[in-house]
């Protein structure tokens, strides 16, 4: 069997490097000459060897990370070019072709950043095919790279993460909140089908079927909270509901609300609804309710009842219509809300929203694995051993294996696969932060549970009142 000679060159280099083996620079033109010929994994043996003989050498490492993209390496490839950026230093070559293995990856923000300091760095480092994906995710660099980004960020065109960010106003103590249009959607969100259900019928549907809502005087709008243990994707389900009706969504937590001085916190959260109403359809997405709406019965201080009473107001929508305005809320603790939230037009939803069950353990597994180096896995067996498990327990799980591999990783200085076996052991080692959840929301379910709102949990764990 005849194999095809290597080109001339190629030839001439070999003969050099036989004379003058320990000859760095020389190797790497060898390496070089076969990546023009597309002899990928040729070149990565040499390549491999000048970083053994210069383990400093940074040509020699992103030609390693050239040559595993050539040879559909990505995840390898993407593990050599973030340790040869790591430092923040690496050439603008090695940026993009980062930014274009992010990108393959669905990464997008991420791949965005890296597009953005290549330019940076090397005005003519251009992907056209790459920038026309991550159009959403760009915007022009002024000269400085950096300080160009940071002016951009304040002037609030782009948040730290390269989202779109509008502007509310500029007036003294307006508050401004980011808002975004997200991408995701309900096919992004492994499992919890009933759970999405709940949220078509009474949030979903109003909004596709509008005019039917109308024709019968009913408003599109209104309050869902969503509770459950911490971790199990409340937040994500909340920006996927925007997504799924094409709504802009806004996300606020305690310190976009609370200050100091008396009557600024009822301020704020007042101009938070208002920039929400500007921007409908809108999602309002408030993270850790029972902070903001705990019981008044249990608050001495009476600024506390201000801000509940303040909130109350902007729920019911006593000085601007609600219509078309999503409120969801999310929170850990719903026995410790207000019970006022919970009258009709308010929060008269609550939606519980578990631990994954084993098909979207498997599916959370799948995402979470995607991009980095693993053979072909058995997701439902090592699912199967994650019972419990909420989304960031997962991603705890996949990090123990991770650190694993870089231990090994670290003395051979080879990029080994994640495989099933290691998977299942890392999730025997792990614990379900969720138990600790449910022995606490037990108690409320079987002995404060009058109106059936926690009929949800019993019927997960299997009990009866």
């Amino acid at each position: 069997m005849s194999t095809t000679p290597e080109p001339a060159e190629v030839t001439a280099l070999r003969g050099a490097i036989a004379v003058s083996p320990g000859n760095t620079p020389l190797r790497l033109l060898l390496a070089e000459a076969l990546m023009k010929y597309n002899l990928f994994s040729a070149a990565e043996v040499e390549f491999r060897e000048a970083l053994r003989q210069e383990p400093r050498n940074g040509s020699a490492k992103f030609g390693v990370a050239r040559a595993f993209h050539g040879e559909g390496k990505d995840a390898e490839a993407a593990v050599v070019l973030e340790d040869l950026l790591a430092p923040g230093q690496g050439p603008a070559a090695a940026h993009l072709l980062l930014a274009r293995i992010l990108c393959e990856g669905a990464e997008l923000q991420k791949a965005a950043e890296h597009a953005r300091k290549a330019r940076a760095l090397d005005a003519t480092a251009v992907d056209g095919d790459l920038d026309a994906r991550l159009e959403p995710f760009m915007r022009p660099l002024k000269a400085g790279g950096d300080e160009g980004r940071d002016q951009k960020r304040d002037e609030g065109e782009y948040d730290a993460e390269g989202r779109a960010r509008l502007r509310v106003g500029d007036a003294a103590g307006v508050a401004e909140t980011d808002v975004e249009r997200p991408t995701v959607n309900f096919n992004d969100v492994g499992g919890m089908e009933l759970v999405k259900e709940q949220i078509r019928m009474k949030i979903i549907h109003p909004v596709s079927h509008a005019h039917l809502f109308k024709a019968y005087g009913k408003k599109i709008g209104g309050g869902l909270l969503l509770y459950g243990p911490p971790g199990c994707g409340k937040t994500h389900l909340a920006r996927a509901t925007a997504g799924e009706v094409k709504a802009a969504f806004l996300s606020i937590g305690l310190h976009d609300v609370l200050d100091m001085y008396i009557g600024q916190s009822e301020k704020k959260l007042h101009e938070i609804f208002q920039q929400a109403r500007r921007n409908r359809p809108a999602v309002l997405f408030i993270d850790e309710v029972d902070a903001l709406g705990a019981n008044r019965a249990d608050l001495r201080h009476s600024a506390g009842r201000n801000l509940i009473n303040q909130f109350l107001a902007e729920m019911d929508g006593l000085e601007a219509s609600n219509d078309g305005l999503l409120v969801l809320a999310a929170t850990n603790a719903p026995w410790h809300l207000d019970p006022a939230f919970r009258r009709p037009g308010r929060f008269d939803h609550l939606v519980f929203v578990p631990p994954p069950d084993a098909s979207a353990r498997a599916a959370i597994l799948r995402v979470l694995l995607r991009g980095k180096p693993a053979e072909t896995v058995d997701f439902t067996a090592v699912a199967e051993k994650a019972a419990d498990f909420s989304g960031a327990d997962l991603k705890g799980l996949i990090d123990q294996a991770i650190e694993g591999k870089l231990a090994a990783a670290m003395k051979t200085g080879r990029v080994e696969p994640l495989n099933t076996k290691e998977l299942v052991a890392a999730a025997k080692r792990a614990k379900a932060t969720t138990l600790e959840w449910f022995s606490t929301a037990k108690n409320y379910a079987l002995y404060a549970n009058q109106g059936g709102q926690y009929d949800d949990v019993l019927a997960y764990l299997k009990l009866s009142r």
